[in-house]
């Protein structure tokens, strides 16, 4: 299973740092993959988690996803 943080603008210019995995992936480039070709659909919907709390991200509101490299971001 792959999981990745994902770090969304939302169309309003807010951000938020969101966990999604999916247990049919294991390679993370393959779930980055998934993540912007499911959210590039007019319908995409992805379930992420954001601490304990399950978030619901629609594709028509989401700007920009950054997907940070291990380590450190310069």
């Amino acid at each position: 299973m792959a999981t990745t943080v994902l770090r969304v603008r939302l169309i309003g210019g807010d951000r938020v740092d969101v966990t999604y995995d999916n247990p049919d992936v294991s390679d993370v480039d393959e779930l980055v993959k998934h993540v912007a070709s499911t959210l590039a659909q007019d319908s995409g919907v992805l379930l992420t988690r954001h601490g304990d709390r399950l978030v619901v991200l629609y594709g028509r509101g989401v700007a920009a996803i950054e997907v940070a490299p291990r380590g450190a971001v310069l």
